[in-house]
C-alpha cells in the first residue's frame, strides 16, 4: 500500500511569554505526524523556540528550557537602571548563543521570519535577514520588562504588541498548508486571577535583588510588593478590591493581544490551528517547562487529527 504523503507546512509561533514553550511540543507532534516543515514565523517567545529550530537546535533547546527552575531565571536576570525597563536582556540571549552561535537569519537551513514593533513609527519590523539574535532581542522585548532594542533608527519592542500570530508574514511554498500555534487564546479570566502571580514575582525579585538597587527603586518594590499583596487577599472578598492599575494594566494587556490575535486569524486563516488558553500558565511559569511542552504536544496532535479527518 502507497505511504500516505503530507503537505509541508509553514508555521506560525505566536506570542506569550512562558506558554511559548509550547511550541516545542506543537513542532514535536507535526513532526511525528510526518509533516515537513519548510518555513516558521514567530514573534516574542514564539521567535526564540523558531530561531532554535531553524538553527537545528530544537532538541537542544528544549534540554536547556527543562533545566531551568527559578534559581536559573533570577540568574538570568540582569537588573536594568535605565528607568526605562526592569532587565537589560543581555544574559537570556547569550545562553541562547551557548545553544546556537551567532548567525544570521538568511543562512538557516529553513526560512524564517521574525516579527518586532517599533515604538517610534507604531510600525511592524520583519526581519528575514540579518543577526538571528539582534532580530530575537529586538522580538522578545517585552515593554517595562526588557530594555527596547535601538536598530536602524528605529525602537523595537516585543512583535506581540502589534500582531501577536503573524500570520501574514509567513513564507509560503507551494501547496503547504499553514499551520498556527495560539498561545493567547481568549479565556474566561477575570482581573481577580492575575494578582497572585504578580504577587510571587514582586516578592521574588524584592527579596533576592532589591537589596542592590537604589533607595528609591528598593522603595518603590516595597510598595509594589504591599500593594499586590492586600490585592491578592482582597480578591477573596471583593473582584472591585482587586482591581488595580497593575492589575488593571495587566488585564488590558490581555485583552488587547486576544483581540490582535483573533484579527489576524480572520485576516489569514490558517488550514491548522492549534489553541492555548491565555490562563493556562503564566507569563513567567518558565519552571513548568515539562508540562507546558507536553501540553502543546497534545493542543497540536488533537489540531491535527481534525484536519486529517
Amino acid at each position: 500500500m502507497a505511504q500516505h504523503t503530507h503537505p509541508s507546512v509553514a508555521l506560525v509561533l505566536g506570542s506569550g511569554g512562558a506558554r511559548g514553550l509550547a511550541h516545542i511540543g506543537a513542532i514535536e507532534a507535526i513532526e511525528e505526524r510526518g509533516y515537513r516543515i519548510t518555513s516558521v514565523s514567530g514573534c516574542s517567545m514564539g521567535s526564540i523556540i523558531a530561531g532554535m529550530f531553524c538553527a537545528g537546535k530544537l532538541r537542544e533547546a528544549k534540554e536547556w528550557f527543562l533545566s531551568v527552575d527559578r534559581q536559573r531565571i533570577l540568574q538570568l536576570t540582569d537588573f536594568s537602571i535605565t528607568g526605562n525597563s526592569l532587565v537589560k536582556g543581555n544574559k537570556v540571549i547569550k545562553a541562547l548563543q551557548e545553544i546556537v552561535p551567532e548567525c544570521s537569519i538568511e543562512s538557516l537551513p529553513i526560512p524564517l521570519t521574525l516579527v518586532a514593533s517599533d515604538l517610534l513609527t507604531t510600525d511592524e519590523i520583519v526581519f528575514r535577514s540579518g543577526s538571528l539574535f539582534e532580530a530575537i532581542r529586538a522580538s522578545i522585548s517585552l515593554p517595562l520588562f526588557f530594555q527596547p532594542v535601538q536598530w536602524k533608527g528605529h525602537l523595537l519592542v516585543d512583535g506581540g504588541i502589534l500582531n501577536p500570530l503573524p500570520l501574514r508574514h509567513i513564507q509560503r511554498t507551494e501547496g503547504d498548508i499553514l499551520v498556527a500555534m495560539d498561545i493567547s487564546g481568549k479565556d474566561g479570566l477575570t482581573i481577580e486571577h492575575k494578582s497572585s502571580d504578580l504577587v510571587r514575582i514582586a516578592q521574588s525579585l524584592s527579596q533576592r535583588h532589591m537589596r542592590h538597587m537604589p533607595k528609591a527603586v528598593q522603595q518603590l518594590g516595597e510598595n509594589v510588593t504591599q500593594r499586590l499583596t492586600a490585592i491578592d487577599r482582597a480578591r477573596r472578598l471583593s473582584l472591585q478590591g482587586a482591581v488595580n492599575y497593575i492589575t488593571m494594566l495587566d488585564r488590558m494587556s490581555d485583552m488587547q493581544i486576544q483581540q490582535s490575535t483573533m484579527l489576524a486569524l480572520k485576516l489569514t486563516p490558517p488550514d491548522v490551528l492549534a489553541s492555548m488558553p491565555q490562563y493556562a500558565f503564566n507569563t513567567f511559569d518558565f519552571d513548568k517547562a515539562e508540562t507546558i511542552i507536553a501540553e502543546g504536544y497534545r493542543l497540536m496532535s488533537e489540531a491535527l487529527e481534525r484536519f486529517e479527518a
